[in-house]
């Protein structure tokens, strides 16, 4: 089995370096790369693309895994060889349904329309954009019939980022979600008095803001041997490898919250990279869970501990120090309350906790019209304008603000946006199973030390790598399935008490 298992692995190493390499251009594209190269830099993602995906879905690999399936039949299912074969075969079974033709004009479609997105975005002109998302709704549509279905043609996408969750299995969390958040939020709106924000807003020198944030995360355990920070127009995390993972946040001047927590929440999902087991290395292995998984790391990071009293207990006087006079007179309580404000906005990734998972809601009911043909892609903007106003009660002034504020579907990417509310889940449920365990971590927070929680995140997730199917994890670590429950309780309990509402 030796001679066999080293065979695949040399295999894996080619392709994952491969995969990397086209990731490092990628982001290298997102962050610093002139605007006229976007053509070349299409081509050269496009090849190398196609490389990986041609040697993943080789007869060679087929063989060896159904081979190696047999010699591991016996081991422990958790065994580093069977769950490499297990996982390999996973992830091969459905590349292989993808022509190598198909992944080589989505590669290249991604790669224009990532261009055309922030142009777009710039102009606030969605007719810019519009070709290239038809374009790639139709990739889309061609990538789920060759994947297979059996009720929703965005199982077959959902599947790639949440393997095994069912679009139905959505849409009946999201309606417990939504039953729970609608009263909040109702009861909350007769309430906005209740907290003042108003200083959060004025003159934050972007590089005082920047440092700080680089402080916060190396605090957290952020590796900057490992990583590094750079400025994008939408923040991400890319992971090339546990060696190499890079983070990415936007400035504003005249606010520093938008940048300080998109920097928390991107160390978030870095350090999960970061905690991958070394032993996985340039193998499928070497990946995430599932991307709410993922999601449950950056928002546990973001919310839960960096909105909490706790973390400003330790941190807020450095914050004033940092940007003084103007912070001077604002009590710790007003400042908490301030950053847990509670009121519609426009912007995803700077929504309050309460109604972030609306903006998921609301994106997920028009990926599936968008996949079925059910609504012309030139209607989107007023039918997101709609539904603004329908889930949220705001109508976003242009599409900037509105249709166009996310990068991820001139990225291809339909199919992911249910993961980050199911990643808000996750985030309550894991962490309040982490308290339980070790109940110190609350009082270590306040100290600003985050060792316990950290390792303790480790030990039960990142470690593991891809080992565990998302459904598997969430059973070893909570003994039960993915729920609602802890992050309403978790919700109810801080809202109801910054604005004196019980629900």
């Amino acid at each position: 089995m030796n001679d066999k298992l080293e065979e695949l692995k040399t295999r894996l190493g080619e392709i994952a370096d491969l995969t990397n390499a086209a990731a490092i251009l990628s982001w290298d594209q997102q962050t610093y790369m002139p605007p006229g190269a976007t053509e070349a830099r299409a081509a050269q993602l496009t090849t190398l693309r196609k490389l990986a995906h041609e040697r993943l879905v080789a007869d060679e690999v087929g063989r060896l895994l159904d081979e190696l399936a047999s010699d591991t039949a016996d081991l422990d299912r958790d065994s580093y060889e069977a769950s490499l074969v297990r996982v390999t075969r996973r992830v091969r079974d459905r590349q292989v349904k993808l022509p190598t033709d198909l992944v080589a004009r989505l590669s290249r479609a991604q790669a224009l329309g990532r261009h055309a997105w922030e142009k777009a975005r710039a102009a606030s002109d969605f007719s810019i954009f519009l070709p290239h998302l038809e374009e790639l709704v139709d990739l889309a549509r061609e990538t789920a019939e060759a994947l297979g279905y059996e009720e929703r043609m965005y199982d077959a996408l959902l599947d790639r980022f949440e393997p095994e969750m069912k679009t139905s299995q959505v849409e009946a969390l999201f309606a417990e979600l939504k039953a729970g958040l609608v009263p909040l939020v109702q009861a909350i709106a007769e309430r906005q008095d209740a907290v003042d924000d108003s200083f959060l807003t004025g003159e934050f020198d972007v590089d005082r803001q920047w440092e700080l944030g680089l402080e916060i995360v190396k605090k957290m355990g952020y590796d900057l041997n490992h990583g590094r920070q750079d400025r994008t127009a939408h923040p991400f995390t890319i992971s090339f490898t546990p060696a190499d993972v890079r983070i990415t946040t936007r400035l504003y001047p005249d606010q520093f919250k938008p940048a300080l927590f998109a920097t928390i929440h991107e160390a978030g999902h870095a350090l999960y990279e970061q905690g991958i087991s070394r032993a996985l290395d340039r193998t499928p292995l070497s990946n995430s869970a599932s991307l709410a998984v993922h999601e449950s790391q950056s928002r546990m990071w973001e919310n839960v501990v960096g909105r909490s009293r706790g973390f400003w207990t330790y941190w807020l006087p450095r914050l004033r120090q940092t940007f003084a006079p103007r912070l001077d007179g604002v009590s710790d309580e007003a400042f908490y309350r301030a950053i847990n404000r509670v009121r519609p906005s426009y912007i995803r990734v700077e929504a309050d906790e309460v109604t972030y998972n609306l903006h998921i809601f609301l994106r997920f009911e028009i990926e599936n019209l968008m996949l079925e043909g059910k609504v012309r892609l030139a209607d989107l903007p007023e039918l997101w304008n709609a539904k603004m106003v329908e889930f949220l009660g705001v109508r976003p002034p242009d599409d900037s603000l509105g249709v166009l504020q996310d990068v991820h579907w001139s990225s291809g990417l339909l199919g992911y946006f249910p993961t980050y509310a199911l990643g808000n889940l996750l985030s309550a449920q894991f962490y309040q199973q982490a308290v339980s365990e070790v109940p110190e971590i609350p009082v270590e927070i306040e100290r600003g030390e985050y060792g316990s929680l950290l390792g303790w995140m480790r030990d039960k997730i990142h470690t593991r790598g891809a080992t565990d199917t998302p459904a598997e994890l969430v059973q070893r670590i909570t003994g039960g399935p993915m729920r609602t429950e802890p992050f309403l309780r978790y919700v109810r309990q801080k809202y109801g008490e910054i604005y004196g509402v019980a629900v």
